[in-house]
C-alpha cells in the first residue's frame, strides 16, 4: 500500500511538472500585444484635404485657389522592428481650381484629380502600449489627371505637370484588442506643379502644399 501511495504521489508530481512546462512554453510563444517586428497593418481612414496653395501667374498675376475636399484613404504598413516601420499611402482627391485677382479678373480653371502615392519611414513610440504615437517622413509623387476645363471660361487647354516632393506625418494608434486599432493622423505634403494655360500663353508656378487630416481604423496581421 505504501509503495502504491508513493507511486501515485510520484505520478502527480510528474504530471504537475509536465503541465507546468506546457503552460510556460505557451506563455513563451504567445504573441506579445501591441506592435512587433514582422507585423503588417492595413488602415482605412476618412481624410480632409486642405490645400495651402499660392502661385506666381505670368503674365496676368493673381493667385490660385484649390478647393478643400474629403475622400477615403488606405495605407499599408510593415514593421521592420517594434519601433521602425514603412507606410505606403494611397488615395485620390478631387479639387475645383480657380485663379483669383488676376488682371483678367477671377478665372475658373475647372477641376482636376490628384493621385499622390506617398511612402513614409516611421518611428512608433511605445509600440507595446495601448496608445502608440508615431512620426513619419518620406517622399510623395503626385499625378494630376482627369482635367475638366470650365465651360465658358477664358482658360483653355489647362495642363498640370506631375510633381515629386517631401511629406511629413504625425499620428497615433489606439489598440482595441490584439488586431484592431483606432487611428488619427495628420500629414503635410510639400508639392508644387507648373500649370500651362491657353497653350502656354499663361503659366503658373503653384505650390499646393496641402494639410491632410485623417481618422479611421486599422487591422494588424
Amino acid at each position: 500500500m505504501k509503495k502504491k501511495n508513493l507511486l501515485l504521489a510520484g505520478l502527480a508530481v510528474a504530471g504537475s511538472l509536465f503541465f507546468a512546462d506546457i503552460a510556460a512554453a505557451q506563455e513563451e510563444i504567445a504573441p506579445e500585444p501591441g506592435k512587433s517586428a514582422g507585423d503588417f497593418m492595413i488602415r482605412l481612414r476618412g481624410i480632409g484635404v486642405i490645400p495651402r496653395d499660392n502661385a506666381d501667374i505670368d503674365p496676368i498675376g493673381g493667385d490660385t485657389e484649390l478647393s478643400n475636399t474629403g475622400m477615403p484613404e488606405v495605407d499599408f504598413t510593415y514593421f521592420f522592428t517594434d519601433n521602425i516601420a514603412v507606410e505606403l499611402i494611397a488615395s485620390t482627391t478631387h479639387h475645383n481650381v480657380s485663379a483669383k485677382g488676376t488682371s483678367a479678373g477671377d478665372v475658373d480653371l475647372g477641376d482636376v484629380w490628384l493621385l499622390p502615392p506617398t511612402l513614409l519611414a516611421q518611428y512608433h513610440f511605445f509600440p507595446k502600449s495601448r496608445f502608440s504615437p508615431y512620426v513619419g517622413a518620406g517622399i510623395n509623387y503626385t499625378i494630376f489627371y482627369a482635367v475638366d476645363e470650365a465651360k465658358n471660361s477664358i482658360a483653355k487647354d489647362v495642363d498640370y505637370e506631375n510633381s515629386i516632393g517631401w511629406a511629413l506625418q504625425i499620428g497615433a494608434d489606439y489598440r482595441l484588442d490584439d488586431h484592431w486599432y483606432v487611428n488619427a493622423d495628420v500629414k503635410r505634403l510639400f508639392l508644387d506643379t507648373d500649370v500651362n494655360i491657353n497653350n502656354g500663353g499663361v503659366k503658373a508656378d503653384v505650390d499646393v502644399d496641402p494639410w491632410i487630416f485623417g481618422m479611421g481604423i486599422g487591422y494588424k496581421f
